[in-house]
């Protein structure tokens, strides 16, 4: 039973690794078509994506995107989740819950309403168009996190800053602040990855006049497969594991996967 465990292990893991593996050899390839094994060694796809302007303008665009949408949605999340956790007001509780139903929906169907929503008023084809849609499909992952920090929040403290004589102001500052920014930072890092990585509704609200990363390789696709495509990959995935690791570095990452304290 035991190499039989190890073996179902040791398969589990290659089929999880092995793709990862096959696109990072495949990255560094010398000759310009994707192969594998790799003919050849080479940084040139590398650095392709910083000298070419076309993919160099997709990977701003994208990181444009992904922090101004995962700002947008923390700012919005944070006073909804603190008014619902603080006082339990009824419209709070209704806000939470239309804020988590985007999320729920399939993208497809966000990105169409988002596109019959910028043609109909006259904006379609802007970036900020693609920040706000994201914001808001991708809501529900800093009201969750923000919320599971006010919850570890011990009111006793708040009751003893009060009984001290701070106003709600600085006792929000000094005392919540502090314990929810930590999941403030997990809402924002994984509203930025999965805005980073998003293509349906950056591709529908804006079509192809602001090219993301993940829009500007499906056109790329349509040409040839590129190993620029294999490096931007290898990026993405590098991008993401520092987020991750940020996360459980700085945040209760135990608390925010579900875990009781």
């Amino acid at each position: 039973m035991n190499i039989l465990r190890r073996l179902y292990l040791a398969i589990f893991a290659i089929y999880l690794i092995g793709p990862i593996i096959v696109i990072t050899a495949v990255s560094f390839n010398e000759k310009r078509f994707l192969a594998f094994p790799p003919r050849g060694f080479s940084f040139r796809w590398y650095a392709e994506i910083f000298v070419a302007n076309d993919w160099f303008a997709a990977l701003m665009n994208s990181l444009v995107i992904a922090l101004a949408a995962a700002t947008l949605s923390v700012l919005i999340a944070l006073p909804v989740a603190y008014t619902a956790w603080r006082y339990g007001l009824r419209y709070a509780r209704a806000l939470f819950g239309l804020g988590i139903a985007p999320f729920i929906l399939p993208p497809v169907i966000m990105a169409l309403g988002f596109l019959l929503l910028f043609t109909s008023t006259g904006f379609h084809g802007l970036m900020v168009n693609v920040i706000i849609a994201h914001a808001i499909f991708l809501l529900a992952l800093p009201l969750v996190t923000i919320s599971l920090g006010l919850e570890s929040v011990d009111k006793s403290l708040i009751e003893a800053s009060q009984t001290m004589g701070a106003s709600n102001a600085v006792v929000f500052r000094t005392v919540i602040l502090p314990i929810a920014a930590p999941f403030a930072f997990a809402g924002f890092a994984f509203c930025f990855v999965l805005s980073l990585n998003e293509y349906i509704i950056a591709l529908m609200t804006v079509g192809f006049t602001v090219e993301t990363l993940p829009v500007k390789i499906f056109n790329a696709l349509r040409y040839g497969y590129s190993p620029v495509i294999a490096s931007i990959a290898v990026v993405f995935l590098l991008i993401n594991i520092t987020v991750f690791s940020l996360i459980a570095r700085f945040s209760n990452l135990t608390r925010i996967l579900g875990a009781q304290d």
